[in-house]
C-alpha cells in the first residue's frame, strides 16, 4: 500500500542518479519522479509503505553527502497529493484559487499535504521546477474559508524551513484563470 511519499533534492545532476539508483536498491519503493530541474538540481520522488520510504530516503540523503539540498518524508500523505504531482486532476470550475510557492520540490511537497490535510480543498496540480527556476508551486480550489485555512497551513510548513516564497487566495477567480493553471 502506498501511504507515504518522500523526495530527495540535490544540487548535482549527476549525483542525483547515482543518489535515485541507490534509494531503489535500498527498499521496496515506487518512483514517482527522478530528473534534472531548473538551476542545475535533481529531484527523486518515491512512495511506499512507511518503513521502505524511510529506509530509501536515509540511503538517499546518506548517498548525496555535500550534494544534499533537502529531504522528507510524510507518512499517511493525503491520497490527494499522487494525482496532482501527476497533473491529472481537471477541475469543472473554480471556487477560491489557493496557491502556495515555495524554493524547493521538497517544501513544497510537504506544505502540499499539509494544506489539503487543514481543510476540505481540492488539490488542482503540484508543479515542480521544471521552468521555475527551482522553486515549485500547489494550485488548490475550495470555499474561500477552506481556502485560506489550507494555504495557511500549508505555507506555514515551507516557512517554518524557511523556504516559502509566497501564499494567495484568489477569492472568485475569473472563469479565463482555469486554462492558464492546468
Amino acid at each position: 500500500m502506498l501511504n507515504a511519499i518522500g523526495g530527495v533534492e540535490l544540487s548535482s545532476v549527476a549525483k542525483g542518479l547515482e543518489t535515485a539508483d541507490a534509494m531503489l536498491k535500498t527498499s521496496k519503493v515506487q518512483l514517482i519522479l527522478s530528473r534534472s530541474v531548473c538551476a542545475g538540481k535533481y529531484v527523486i520522488l518515491i512512495s511506499g509503505d512507511v518503513g521502505d520510504v524511510n529506509a530509501a530516503v536515509e540511503a538517499g540523503a546518506s548517498k548525496a553527502a555535500h550534494a544534499l539540498v533537502d529531504s522528507f518524508v510524510i507518512p499517511n500523505i493525503h491520497p490527494d497529493v499522487f494525482p496532482a504531482i501527476e497533473g491529472t486532476t481537471v477541475p469543472e470550475g473554480l471556487e477560491a484559487l489557493g496557491i502556495i510557492e515555495a524554493f524547493s520540490v521538497a517544501a513544497l511537497v510537504e506544505a502540499a499535504d499539509a494544506a489539503v490535510k487543514a481543510a476540505p480543498v481540492k488539490l488542482l496540480e503540484i508543479r515542480l521546477a521544471m521552468a521555475l527556476g527551482g522553486k515549485a508551486f500547489v494550485t488548490l480550489t475550495g470555499p474561500v474559508a477552506a481556502a485560506e485555512a489550507a494555504v495557511g497551513a500549508g505555507a506555514a510548513v515551507a516557512a517554518k524551513k524557511g523556504l516559502l516564497v509566497e501564499k494567495v487566495v484568489i477569492p472568485q477567480p475569473r472563469p479565463e484563470l482555469l486554462r492558464e493553471i492546468i
